[in-house]
């Protein structure tokens, strides 16, 4: 559910915005062409967005949330690069950084150094079904054939 964050950060605009941008950044760091920007920015929003929409408003588990926006990040990927020409991994990898458990990876080091244990255990066990969710989200979405995303391409035209 929503935490007690500033009630602007809590809507689903920013956050969408916010997956935006932070997928632009990652681009920019990778080195990705500063034309796939704006569709990698979508990737990034869209998922993030899922994962955000899912777990505050559906109140999906960490691990269906984030296997959801997985599957809608490599889904876009895949569609975009099949539309731009390009390698899926123009995409993929950007989209999927935000949806990356940075913070709860953190925390597990944090509380290992401060002798927590049950706490690491916790934090650390949480990164690793996101990670995990991540990963199956992936694979699913990749063995789909790549015919039918040709075809996709030839039915938006």
């Amino acid at each position: 559910m929503i935490q007690n964050y500033d009630m602007i950060t809590q809507t689903l605009w920013f956050q969408a915005i916010s997956g935006f941008f932070g997928t632009i950044a990652f681009d920019i760091l990778f080195g990705v062409p500063k034309k796939y920007f704006f569709t990698g920015g979508i990737v990034g929003a869209a998922g993030w967005t899922t994962n955000v929409y899912l777990s505050w408003y559906c109140s999906f588990s960490v691990f269906n949330s984030n296997f959801c926006a997985a599957m809608v990040t490599t889904f876009l990927s895949r569609c975009f690069a099949v539309i731009k020409k390009c390698p899926v991994t123009v995409f993929r990898i950007s989209g999927l950084l935000p949806l990356v458990p940075g913070v709860g990876i953190y925390q597990t080091i944090y509380y290992i150094i401060s002798d927590n244990f049950s706490k690491a255990f916790e934090t650390g066990f949480t990164a690793l079904k996101v990670l995990t969710a991540i990963i199956i989200g992936m694979v699913i979405v990749s063995g789909i054939p790549n015919g039918v995303f040709k075809l996709l391409k030839k039915l938006s035209k």
